[in-house]
């Protein structure tokens, strides 16, 4: 195989690029390929997230690498590229190439996750969030499947299968260039339950709270605020630049005021559990009191199927990240709580590449609106419910997973500038004041630094094998040797005199 490649890549703040791999395929010599003839096949591919939070560095560093292309079955990994489909993707196997040097892993994802068997997207999930949690040199693509690409993982399974000792035998060779990775790739983060649920279900309580303010009779005797913030996957940056900027200005400020409590809402687009997570036990006669037996009265009441639990667990100032986002509102003294289907934080659905539509069910979704929404009014107003629109749940689900939603991405791309503008319209027609708050990161000492090249372009070409070169290296040898041999007897035969 010849076959060479040069990167260079530049590492910055929320910038990105692109940069070209070279992958290149080799032929069966006397064997039909799968793959159709083409000499090149060029595809996108996508590099796992990669940052530095404050001054522990997350995700692979990157590297040059060239080397052949082997099935995640193949006993020798050392110094290949594995090809991996979603059911290969174990930890084992990831830990398993990691030990024995792989150059790099390559995964392909199916088109359409809703397709997939529900025990596979949980091992993946739990195998993502188990691997991608330890630093390593070896870097990890993700990209869809399609036909050449099916084609040429059948090969590699092939030529482990029928692997021998034959000069001839088939073999794949991947160049390609990477940085860091870390978490789901940029491009792939869709955060369909985490967290598009938790927005979906804020812009629908925005709306049907508006019913009710909108009436001069039904004066509220609390004020109600809506945040919407970014970077929840990055310790709740957002949430935290927020509250920097609140508690150390004026008197006048709302968390100055007397805050009832703080609610955030978190994965709640499945499941049959609810998880009321706190940084401590409520006391009682307190407002979080009594909105948790409001919580616990309704779904008793309404749905007695749903499992309803609190979760207490301390906030460790020693710790660098926080688990919920109402751990940064409890540093600040300020009470909250966290509702969500999932009983651990550091659960493998939250930042998963799988986390797309097909893992929210939106009767699902609307039983939780229901459950907040009654919750709130029960506690404010003593009233039922309002209706909850499935249309529009439908909806805002289908507009929040359209796009990506990395937080690299959402000031950069022209489809995520729509959704932030989209998002704020949505609140507006609802709410009396909204204010957009864009922070930006210190230069000298950012909170993450992103890096590029997240995105980018694979050339897939077929090169014959280096045994073939051998083989017709020695073909042509031998042809020569038998012109030579047979001029020398002819020379011998014919007389050197003149003719007559």
């Amino acid at each position: 195989f010849v076959g060479l490649l040069k990167m260079c890549g530049s590492m910055m703040t929320l910038r990105s690029s692109r940069v070209a791999a070279l992958l290149l395929l080799s032929a069966h010599l006397l064997q039909a390929s799968a793959l159709p003839a083409a000499s090149s096949y060029e595809f996108t591919a996508y590099r796992m997230q990669q940052y530095n939070l404050q001054q522990d560095k997350r995700g692979c560093r990157g590297a040059i690498v060239v080397a052949e292309a082997r099935s995640a079955d193949d006993t020798t990994l050392t110094r290949r590229c594995v090809i991996m489909k979603l059911p290969d993707f174990t930890a084992e196997r990831y830990l398993e190439a990691k030990r024995q040097n792989a150059a790099a892993v390559l995964i392909l994802l199916p088109q359409n996750i809703s397709t997939v068997p529900e025990d596979v997207i949980q091992g993946f999930m739990v195998s993502e969030s188990e691997a991608l949690k330890k630093e390593t040199l070896m870097p990890v693509y993700v990209v869809h499947e399609d036909e050449q690409l099916l084609c040429m993982y059948a090969e590699v399974k092939l030529a482990a299968a029928t692997k021998s000792a034959s000069i001839l035998v088939r073999g794949l060779c991947v160049c390609l260039f990477m940085a860091l990775n870390l978490f789901a790739a940029q491009w792939l983060a869709y955060g369909a339950d985490s967290n598009g649920s938790g927005v979906t279900v804020l812009l629908e309580l925005a709306r049907l709270f508006q019913r009710l303010y909108s009436d001069p009779r039904n004066k509220a005797p609390y004020h109600l605020l809506f945040s919407l913030t970014g970077g929840g996957k990055y310790n709740f940056l957002g949430t935290k630049r927020w509250l920097e900027e609140n508690m150390d200005h004026a008197e006048s400020s709302l968390l100055h005021d007397n805050v009832a409590f703080v609610l955030c809402l978190d994965t709640l687009g499945s499941g049959d559990e609810l998880f009321l997570h706190v940084s401590r036990p409520p006391k009682p006669g307190t407002p979080q009191y009594g909105f948790i037996q409001q919580l616990e009265e309704v779904i008793s009441s309404r749905f007695p199927w749903v499992r309803f639990g609190t979760v207490h667990k301390k906030i460790n100032l020693q710790e660098s990240t926080v688990a919920w986002e109402h751990e940064r509102y409890g540093m600040k003294h300020i009470p909250g709580f966290t509702l969500s289907h999932l009983e651990d934080p550091r659960s493998e659905r939250r930042g998963s590449i799988l986390d797309t539509m097909s893992q929210v069910d939106i009767r699902k979704l609307k039983r939780n609106t229901v459950i907040i929404a009654e919750s709130l009014a029960r506690y404010m107003y003593n009233l039922s419910d309002k209706d909850i629109l499935d249309s529009r749940l439908s909806a805002l689900m289908n507009m929040l997973t359209s796009v990506p939603r990395a937080t690299q991405l959402m000031d950069k791309e022209p489809q995520q500038t729509l959704l932030i503008n989209s998002l704020e319209q949505e609140f507006k027609r609802y709410l009396q004041q909204v204010h957009r708050h864009a922070f930006r990161q210190d230069r000298k000492d950012p909170d993450v630094t992103f890096f590029d090249q997240m995105k980018q372009p694979m050339m897939m070409y077929r090169v014959k094998p280096a045994a073939f070169d051998l083989f017709l290296g020695g073909c042509i040898a031998g042809y020569l040797g038998v012109v030579y041999y047979a001029i020398q007897v002819c020379a011998m035969v014919v007389p050197s005199g003149p003719l007559s």
